[in-house]
This record gives C-alpha cells, sequence and structure tokens, in this order.
C-alpha cells in the first residue's frame, strides 16, 4: 500500500518527518505522532491546511514503526477509516513526491478553513494527539 503526508515543508527523498515538531494545525503544540494516508484526497487536505505561505507538496512516505488509525478522523467523526487515515509515533521516510495533484476549489477551501477556525474559536482542538 502506498502512504502519502501533505505538508508545506520541502523535503527531499531519504528525509525523515518525525514527531516532536510544532503541529500545523489547532494550537500549534508539539505533535506526538506524524500523520499519513493511503489516500490522495486526506493528504491534499493535509497539504492545502498545513500553516505557512510555502507551497502546498505531498510526499510519498513508508512508515518506519508501526501505524495506526488516525483517531481525529476514525471513531470520532466517521465510523471505521474511510479516510484511509492514520497516525505514529515513529518517522516516516520520504520515497517521493507527487508533482501533478489537484488542490480543491477555493471555495471548498476557504469552507474547510472556516469550519476549523470555527472549531479553534470554540476551544476544540483539531487535532487529538
Amino acid at each position: 500500500m502506498e502512504y502519502y503526508h501533505g505538508t508545506r515543508a520541502d523535503l527531499k527523498e531519504g528525509d525523515l518527518i518525525e514527531p516532536g515538531y510544532t503541529s500545523n494545525y489547532g494550537s500549534r503544540r508539539k505533535a506526538n505522532h506524524v500523520y499519513l494516508s493511503a489516500t490522495l484526497e486526506a493528504a491534499t487536505w493535509g497539504a492545502e491546511l498545513a500553516q505557512g505561505d510555502a507551497p502546498g507538496r505531498i510526499y510519498i512516505v513508508e512508515p518506519t514503526g508501526p501505524i495506526a488509525d488516525d483517531p481525529n478522523l476514525t471513531d470520532k467523526k466517521f465510523p471505521g477509516n474511510p479516510t484511509k487515515s492514520y497516525r505514529s509515533r515513529e518517522a516516516l521516510r520520504v520515497v517521493g513526491e507527487v508533482k501533478d495533484w489537484k488542490g480543491h476549489a477555493p471555495e471548498v477551501l476557504q469552507a474547510m478553513k472556516d469550519h476549523v477556525e470555527k472549531l479553534r474559536l470554540q476551544g476544540i482542538e483539531a487535532v487529538d494527539d
């Protein structure tokens, strides 16, 4: 199975994406996990919603340790794991980059950003890490 990670970080093949860095989401606290998906759609949201001004990027990654369902998108919001979203306490190794991905329509992206902001204002953390 191929896995993806959406971000704004400029990485190259062989780089490791590790926990312990500031999260791209919520209150931007130190992340205890790294996140990955088996769908390009979920990785696209990651690239588009990540903090910063750099262009969004989607990397093909391989986990270096065990992965588990991401509770931010599974049991809390969707029964099972239809988004095929996962997290790990171990690093992800970059093995390639998806260059031809398509972002969401501007109005769809803005609606999602508005939703995330509404949750933030309500004190709801977007990422349960």
